[in-house]
């Protein structure tokens, strides 16, 4: 009774406002798909939400990238509001998914009137997606009832502190083979890498265990991998929440406040 007691005040008021719409490019078939997605599929479910590389919200500037200091959150700390249709079981799956956050430096925490900049996050929507980095004022991340997952969870705050996707690293040739022939046509932009004048490793070397990384079949166009690990031994694309990779390069983006 006590912990349902300290949880709901945890969960902050949430307040009913008009929020910003953002297309969504599913097709009928990708939108059943969606709508048909397991914890068991070969895909991840954020893979699967219609936006720039599966869960990516675009701005205006695509190229603005996690090494531009004028996206981070100030005070280390990202404020949010829950969307009123959230049950109470909702909303524990995500304050619980993001204590993860608690071994690092920043903080996830629940709006307050005195909060400019924050997320909302947004219960009916198709899938799940973020914006990388902050946007300023109100910016929506898109967590549907099926992405309630504390993975995904984690995986779209950490595209809102700035992290893109791990297969887009600038080194990511060095650690994974790109099987083109097995991705669809019409996606293929999805695997493209980032400059190093964009994204930097944080600190970190390249992870397969990281909770941005793809799972091997995304975006698979014949049931087959699109993307093959150098080390055989590794598995991408896991759904469980911040590796140690993650963490640090988390903490070199956001040093410690002193």
């Amino acid at each position: 009774m006590f912990r349902s007691i300290v949880l709901f005040s945890l969960l902050g008021v949430i307040a009913a406002h008009p929020l910003q719409t953002f297309e969504q490019h599913l097709s009928p078939d990708q939108a059943k798909r969606l709508e048909e997605w397991t914890e068991d599929d070969s895909e991840n479910i954020w893979e699967l939400s219609g936006q720039f590389e599966g869960d990516i919200l675009l701005r205006r500037d695509p190229r603005t990238g996690i090494l531009d200091e004028t996206l981070r959150w100030w005070n280390n700390e990202i404020p949010y509001e829950l969307d009123s249709d959230y049950t109470f079981e909702e909303r524990e799956k995500i304050v619980t998914a993001l204590t993860q956050y608690e071994a690092t430096n920043v903080r996830v925490r629940p709006r307050t009137p005195s909060d400019v900049d924050y997320v909302y996050v947004n219960r009916n929507a198709t899938g799940c997606s973020s914006f990388i980095g902050r946007v300023g004022n109100v910016q929506v991340l898109n967590l549907a009832p099926g992405c309630l997952r504390a993975g995904t969870i984690v995986h779209e705050f950490l595209h809102a502190f700035g992290f893109y996707h791990q297969q887009s690293a600038t080194n990511r040739d060095d650690y994974v083979t790109i099987v083109w022939d097995n991705i669809a046509p019409d996606h293929a932009f999805n695997f493209d890498k980032y400059d190093s004048s964009v994204i930097g490793e944080f600190g970190g070397t390249y992870d397969y265990g990281s909770v941005m990384h793809y799972s091997e079949k995304a975006f698979s166009i014949n049931g087959e991998s699109t993307i093959i690990p150098h080390d055989s031994s590794a598995v991408i694309g896991q759904r469980v929440g911040l590796s140690e990779i993650d963490i640090k390069r988390l903490n070199q983006m956001y040093p410690k406040l002193q």
